[in-house]
């Protein structure tokens, strides 16, 4: 890589490469550019996009599922002893290593688990909120955090609350 820009351009095809999205990509072309990029650095040396508009459902109702901008803040601590006690009680629980909640779901085939997951992805993509996920058969491992936040915030428990109500209607 430092042969192909050479070794001063490198440095910013790094930083370039450690961010995702469009993000990367504005600094990317103000790099090639020679100019700064006007964008908001996090702490990872990453740019940061503003927070979502909120979406609604595409029939032009809201869903109820809908994403605000406020939906990227870490949760309060009294949003927390609100919020996350019911998710414990459904069988979520918080990772120790990070600002995650976890849960395994097991159903009776492959094909139920993956129409599980097409629910969910198809809400998580309305939401513009992914979860880190991992499927082998039956069994569906999902862990949501907000990266952009570094941590739980609304759209986590949010997205929890969809995929319990999505997971009960198999």
């Amino acid at each position: 890589m430092a042969a192909a820009v050479g070794v001063r351009g490198a440095g910013r095809w790094l930083v370039a490469l450690r961010c995702r999205g469009a993000s990367g990509a504005a600094m990317v072309s103000a790099a090639r550019a020679g100019r700064r990029a006007f964008l908001q650095l996090g702490g990872s040396g990453c740019a940061r996009r503003p927070a979502a508009p909120t979406l609604q459902s595409r029939r032009g109702g809201g869903s109820g599922w809908g994403l605000s901008s406020s939906d990227a803040q870490w949760l309060t601590p009294e949003e927390r002893s609100q919020l996350i006690p019911d998710l414990k009680a459904a069988g979520w629980s918080e990772l120790s290593e990070r600002d995650a909640i976890y849960k395994e779901f097991s159903f009776k085939n492959f094909n139920q688990a993956f129409g599980f997951m097409s629910r969910v992805a198809l809400q998580a993509e309305k939401m513009n909120h992914h979860p880190e996920w991992f499927n082998v058969y039956n069994k569906v491992q999902i862990t949501l955090t907000s990266h952009d936040c570094g941590g739980l915030s609304k759209r986590d428990v949010k997205l929890a609350q969809f995929i319990e109500k999505a997971a009960a209607s198999r």
